[in-house]
């Protein structure tokens, strides 16, 4: 066995990327790059009473040299 899982499309083709490894670094890169949302529920639960619900959203991005930072426009 190689380690590497082959996926299939719905029609059941091979996809363009299986077999693909892709290192760490690289897979960091672009989703600093492009960003990604995280979101998630968490909730605690005891004998079917909900005690604790938290709601999670993460956005995850790399911040650019040439975006304008919010708290610089606020004070000259």
């Amino acid at each position: 066995m190689s380690g590497v899982d082959t996926a299939l499309w719905d029609d059941g083709e091979e996809s363009p990327l299986a077999g693909r490894e892709i290192a760490l670094v690289d897979l960091l890169d672009r989703v600093l790059a492009q960003g990604v949302v995280l979101s998630g529920d968490l909730t605690l639960r005891i004998a079917d009473v909900d005690l604790v619900h938290v709601s999670l959203r993460a956005l995850v991005t790399s911040v650019k040299a040439n975006m304008p930072l919010p708290w610089e426009e606020a004070h000259p």
